[in-house]
């Protein structure tokens, strides 16, 4: 736990302003986007304080594949349930502005507006799926 980290205060219920979403994995948090890049746009945070997406290794795989599954989960509560139309990511230091790993989960991705487009592009120098 650190802190001074925003989303180690929202995983700990400690940032009255963030409502927290059902989420069926004790250990990840999820929550809405502050700047919504898609109609829905949420976060998926470790509880436990993890480095940006740089600090990932093949050990990190099983924790990164339930972090899509709780995005998905979101999603369908939230009432989408097009899983084709989705972007997840992470942005790529030194693009990310909080540096505790999150998930990006947006869609539909055919909505998204033409920054959006840019700042959440698959698979560039700033945003990897």
């Amino acid at each position: 736990y650190d802190g001074k980290c925003v989303f180690c205060r929202i995983a700990r219920r400690e940032e009255p302003g963030t409502a927290l979403l059902p989420c069926e994995d004790e250990d990840l948090v999820c929550f809405r986007d502050i700047k919504p890049g898609a109609p829905h746009h949420y976060l998926v945070v470790p509880v436990k304080h993890m480095g940006n997406c740089k600090t990932l290794k093949a050990e990190h795989i099983p924790l990164v594949k339930r972090m899509m599954e709780v995005g998905k989960a979101v999603l369908q509560k939230n009432n989408f349930s097009d899983l084709n139309d989705v972007r997840m990511g992470f942005h790529w230091p030194p693009f990310c502005s909080i540096a505790h790993l999150h998930l990006h989960v947006l869609a539909p991705a055919s909505q998204m507006g033409f920054l959006s487009r840019i700042y959440y592009r698959v698979n560039s120098y700033w945003f990897i799926t």
